[in-house]
Order: structure tokens, then sequence, then C-alpha cells
């Protein structure tokens, strides 16, 4: 009898033992991480931030923000690259919690006229996707937005992409991943243009500002180039230690347009990692699996799925993120890259925590995926299908 009562203790005992969660290092360690970081790659400034039960715990900046050698700031204005997408899906669950969009109702629906019909050029030069390409494809009327933020609609990253700069569609909407930044601007579109009596033809600057920036104190982001942030500004590196100038985006983007700082976006992630701000339902929406991805790696797009038993089993495309399951259970990232910016945020879902990331120099993230490990431990994040041998790569 004795035996059996001690059985049965370690059995609900090891449960425990597993949501026992790691300790996070000290401030003091993560700063000799960084520079050590920084060091390594030979990258000249990185900010990050650290949550923990839904709360930021840290905050630091390291290095440079130009090349004069002005710091790096917890406040200074850095490019949020393809982090805009996280929260763009954000504020389009939003859009679903108020009922002025739903996930599975074609974007077509919201259109007062056939997508191909449009002049985006007319309308906004520079702006949105030569929707006129897709007429004489039906396909387009199966998008939905769901299929948007789990990048499936088919379209490459960008149409400028194809080899005749001509928008299509690859491949059955919904049913494959494929990474597109031309997909979260058709459905920017939809919400620009749509039926006012739908709740919609409103600008995503504005509803981004009005569902996310305001409400969570974000005074020093948007969507668009604001005058006053050119005082405290970070430029950029690329990975041949080339400095950039930052780019003043003039035009909203939802793929990646956003301006932000650490401290800002920190509060974000707090919120997305917590639920705060949206209901249960809208909130299990956004990180829970929607979407099988098989591909060996993000890029380049419309690759081939791997071999079944080669497949990552537990990897996801979630809503304008990607999910797993890991050592310490589930958890969501979304990364943002281009020539001279690296940014990467990782989110445990088990004790609500994550790090954030934002590197005004692309060399940083060669580190990224050993400084997650130092502050959180195993997490299982998939950096290899993140980054395959491109971290730190212009």
């Amino acid at each position: 009898m004795t035996r059996i009562c001690l059985l049965a203790l370690l059995l609900f005992a090891v449960p425990l033992m597993v949501r026992e969660p790691v300790k996070l290092p000290a401030g003091a360690a993560i700063d000799h991480h960084v520079e050590a970081l920084l060091q390594h790659t030979g990258a000249k400034g990185l900010a990050i931030a650290v949550i923990d039960r839904g709360k930021v715990t840290y905050v630091k900046a390291y290095g440079d923000r130009n090349a004069k050698g002005d710091p790096l700031r917890t406040d200074t204005i850095m490019y949020g690259a393809s982090l805009t997408k996280t929260v763009f899906a954000y504020t389009v669950m939003r859009l679903v919690d108020q009922h002025r969009m739903d996930l599975d109702t074609p974007i077509a629906a919201y259109l007062d006229k056939p997508l191909p019909a449009y002049d985006t050029e007319a309308i906004y030069k520079g702006k949105y996707g030569p929707y006129k390409d897709l007429a004489g494809d039906e396909r387009w009327k199966k998008i939905t937005p769901r299929m948007v933020l789990t990048h499936s609609t088919g379209f490459l990253n960008f149409y400028w992409l194809e080899p005749d700069q001509k928008l299509r569609i690859h491949f059955e909407p919904g049913s494959r991943f494929s990474y597109s930044g031309e997909g979260m601007i058709l459905l920017q579109f939809a919400i620009e243009n749509g039926r006012k009596s739908k709740g919609l033809g409103v600008d995503v600057g504005d509803l981004v500002r009005t569902n996310v920036f305001e409400p969570f104190g974000m005074k020093r982001s948007s969507l668009m180039w604001r005058a006053d942030f050119a005082g405290n500004l970070a430029d950029g590196w690329n990975d041949k230690g080339e400095p950039k100038p930052h780019d003043e985006r003039s035009k909203v983007r939802a793929a990646g347009s956003m301006d932000t700082t650490i401290d800002d976006l920190s509060k974000f992630a707090a919120a997305l990692v917590s639920g705060k701000g949206l209901s249960r339902a809208a909130r299990s929406e956004m990180i829970k699996p929607q979407l099988h991805i098989g591909t060996r790696t993000q890029f380049p797009p419309v690759q081939q799925d791997l071999p079944p038993n080669q497949q990552r089993k537990d990897l996801y495309a979630g809503l304008g993120v990607v999910v797993f399951d890991g050592p310490q259970g589930h958890g969501f990232f979304k990364g943002g890259h281009d020539e001279q910016t690296a940014n990467t945020l990782i989110c445990i879902e088990t004790h609500e925590r994550c790090v954030l990331i934002l590197a005004n120099d692309v060399r940083a993230e060669a580190g990224f995926a050993d400084l997650v490990r130092f502050i959180l431990g195993d997490t299982g994040v998939p950096y290899e299908w993140e980054y395959g041998d491109q971290a730190g790569k212009s």
C-alpha cells in the first residue's frame, strides 16, 4: 500500500516538475551575454526586453544608433520590419471582436466590385498590389483573412519579385504555407477600401494607433514616419558593416512599415502573451495551430514540402505568428529582417514569458538563437527553419 501511495505521489509530481519555470538570468548576466554577442558578430547595436508572467521585467539598449556613435537608447526609434505583421494581425483580431470582419469570409465579400477592377495606382500610388493582374484567375475570390494571416494566399512575398513583376497566385489559396507580405497588403486594401456598411473603409494606420498604440501607451510608435522621430533615431548596418540611413516610410504598409522603440514594443509583447485587449476566443485563434508548415526553411517562398518523416510535426502557422511546441510547452514567434535590421519575438505560453530583440545591425541575428536560449532556456523555437543558413546576412 505504501509503495502504491509513493508511486501515485511521483506520478503527480512529474507534471509539477515539468511546469517549474526556468530561472531567468539577472540583468548583469544578460548584459554580459549581449556584449559578447556584439563583440562576436561585430554588430553595432541591439535592444532587448524580457517579459515574465505577462509583465515587462527587463529592458535595455546597447551600442550605437548611428555612425556618429550616438548611443542606442530604449526610447530610440527603430525599424519594426515584419514584426509589423503581428501588430497588424492583432488589429485584425480586434476587428473580428468588433464584428467588422470574419476570418473565413472571402475578402471579395467586403469589396464593392471585383478585385481586378480596382486601379490601385489611382487609389494610392505605390501602396497596394496590381490586382488587375489577377483577371482571369478566379482563385482570388477564395482568399480570406485567415489565409492572409497564415501566409497561404499563394502569392510570392511581393509581386515585384516575380520575373515579370506581375501578381499571380501560385497554388490553391489556403492549401499550404508560403510567406507573403503581399497577402498582408491585400487584407490592408480590403480594410481601407472595403464597404463602410461593414465598418470598413478606414485607414490601417489609424486602426493600429487606436487599437494598439494608444491603449498600450506606445507613444513613439507609428506605421508611418513622424517628424518628431528624427531627434532620436536608429540608422542601421548591413552584413558588410556599412552604415545605412533609417528609411522614413512615407506610407502605411501592413507588411512592415512600423517605427517603434524597445520600450514601446515590449508593452505590446506583454499584452499579446498575457491576452490583453482581445476576447479569449480571438486571442486563442492567434496562437493556435492553424496550418501545418512542412518546408525546410521559411525562405525562399513556394518551396516543396519535405518528406513527411523529415517535417517538424509541431510547426504551424498561427495568425500573424508561427507556433510550435517545445520542452517548455506551447510557444509562438515572429521575426523581422531587412538588409540592416534583425528583430525577433519569441514567447512561451507557460508563465507568459517572452524575449523581444530589436537590432539595428543585421549581423546581430547570428547570435539570436544563443541569446534567447541563455535567457529562456531550451524552448524549441525553430530558428533553423526561420533563418536556414542566412542568419546575420543581408
